[in-house]
């Protein structure tokens, strides 16, 4: 029973892990990616990555790259409106620890 319980723990914490081929790298670097997306209006986001440490370029340029992975996956959009600028210009990044992050919302050209 034990060693069915750590084999299934083991194929659990496998399966939340990006394939080492699908990994993009970033000044030499991964940086694992996470987005969260509010539940009320899923086009609003946050899109961090941790490893920031690694180096804060790599960091940030990861942390634009998971923001349009997730708006081209979630609505066939690149295009972001990102919180707290002005229109046209680029993202504020925040960062807390070892994770840098990017908030903004998916635009849908109708």
């Amino acid at each position: 029973m034990k060693h069915a319980v750590m084999i299934t723990l083991a194929v659990l914490m496998l399966g939340a892990c990006t394939e080492r081929s699908e990994r993009v790298y970033f000044e030499g670097n991964y940086y694992p990616p996470k987005t969260r997306a509010e539940k009320d209006d899923r086009r609003n986001f946050t899109a961090s990555v941790r490893r920031a440490a690694r180096g804060i370029d790599g960091a940030q340029q990861a942390a634009l790259h998971e923001a349009t992975r997730y708006c081209l996956e979630s609505f066939g959009t690149s295009e972001i409106e990102w919180s707290g600028v002005a229109e046209g210009q680029g993202p504020i990044y925040g960062r807390a620890g070892d994770t840098v992050s990017v908030t903004g919302r998916c635009i849908i050209w109708s």
